[in-house]
């Protein structure tokens, strides 16, 4: 069984939860933070966890095996790193990074140390997208062909009261970094990887350096087309992902935080037939019943694949590409064009995206 040390009690406690929900799969060493009445109510959750506010004593206690990240985003790729040198497997809140080289540097520690980096994307473990996959594994979809996605959340001056929201420095990026990243990569998931993005973004809604507003358009290496629209100034927070293959369109809800936790709707074109469809779900319906969802679906297959067994694990290259899918999204809105992916790692983007500050700042 994992050991495993939380370091951050604000969306820690969430990641608290699901290990709780999987108590023969592992045990909560630590709960890190710099607000001791925070880490207390966290680690009281877990029996025989422990409170410090030093990551460095964390790190160098060799009952943890596990250093489960959920800290501001600009401490992502340092502790990452620290971590994985000081030979602890490494879980990371999104985003993974704040720019696409302290991912790659992320990645490469990873692989020197032979070590897990695992991204957080709790969006893919839920009971709407265990279908859609089990769909698809049995070929039953037929190719993408186009999808739509809708982050449209409610986010004001309260959020932004918090001090490093909203700035490129601390925060590291807008509603496209720390928002509508999770829509994105369940088109990576369940699409294909993205080669093109065309995009525009604004501030719209709040007095914040970051953006929170956009629009995009992206093609996938499949061919698919998708499009995506984001706002931090809906009237409440909603998700709404459609994705249409050859042969059915799959639609979520509108839950906005676990949106594969949703009923979602399949609807077949022929030549599958509805009935067809409907009998695969029916069959399929007690295995993935039976599954975890959200922070403990991923836990469960991080456990899985540190036991050596076949895990749906979302792998560090994977979150090295949403971190390069932001820098594009970036350079495209800034330049007025389309970006194509891969970058060159010359790209001055894959070092920092955040803008000139302007002069006198």
């Amino acid at each position: 069984m994992p050991h495993v040390a939380i370091l951050g009690a604000g969306i820690g406690a969430q990641h608290m939860d699901g290990y709780r929900a999987l108590p023969d799969r592992w045990k909560v060493m630590a709960v890190c933070d710099l607000d001791p009445d925070k880490a207390d109510a966290v680690a009281a959750k877990s029996p025989g966890c422990s409170v410090t506010a030093d990551i460095d004593e964390v790190l160098a206690d060799p009952d943890i095996d596990v250093i489960d990240i959920c800290l501001p985003p600009h401490l992502h790729a340092p502790v990452a790193i620290a971590a994985l040198e000081a030979g602890k497997h490494v879980i990371c809140e999104k985003p993974l990074a704040g720019s696409v080289r302290d991912a790659d540097r992320m990645a490469a520690a990873a692989d020197k140390a032979g070590r897990m980096l695992a991204p957080v994307f709790q969006y893919r473990y839920g009971r709407g997208l265990y279908q859609l996959a089990e769909l698809q594994r049995r070929g039953l979809s037929g190719k993408p062909l186009v999808a739509t996605l809708e982050t449209h959340w409610n986010r004001g001056s309260d959020y932004y009261a918090v001090p490093w929201r909203g700035r490129w420095r601390s925060e590291g990026g807008g509603a496209v970094l720390g928002h509508a990243i999770h829509a994105h990569d369940l088109v990576t998931r369940f699409v294909g990887p993205v080669t093109e993005v065309t995009a525009m973004t604004d501030t719209r809604v709040n007095a914040i350096e970051t953006e929170d507003c956009a629009a995009l358009a992206m093609r996938c290496e499949t061919g698919a087309l998708v499009t995506s629209s984001v706002t931090l100034g809906g009237a409440r927070d909603t998700s709404r992902l459609r994705f249409v293959f050859e042969t059915l369109t799959a639609e979520s809800g509108r839950n906005p935080y676990a949106p594969g936790a949703d009923d979602w709707t399949f609807e077949a074109r022929a030549p599958l037939g509805q009935s067809a469809l409907d009998d695969v779900l029916s069959e399929a319906a007690a295995g993935i019943d039976a599954r975890p969802v959200g922070y403990a679906g991923q836990f469960a297959a991080i456990a899985d694949h540190l036991d050596s067994r076949a895990a749906d694990m979302v792998t560090g290259q994977e979150g090295v590409r949403s971190i390069e899918f932001v820098a594009a999204v970036y350079k495209s809105a800034r330049a007025g064009q389309t970006v194509r992916l891969p970058l060159d790692r010359a790209d001055p983007i894959c070092r920092d995206w955040a803008p000139e500050p302007p002069k006198g700042d």
